[in-house]
């Protein structure tokens, strides 16, 4: 039995794809292509601002 690899990038933009498609009527492609941009967006924020 192996396990499979998931990186920490990977498994936060599943948690926000997931969180989007549970309060949205968001399509599967559209909640993965928004989890992206959201991530980048709360990844270049100021420290301050979080």
């Amino acid at each position: 039995m192996s396990t499979q690899y998931v990186s920490r990038y990977d498994a936060r933009v599943d948690l926000v794809r997931r969180t989007l498609r549970e309060h949205s009527n968001l399509e599967e492609k559209a909640a993965a292509d928004l989890a992206v941009h959201v991530l980048h967006v709360l990844d270049h924020l100021p420290e301050q601002v979080r």
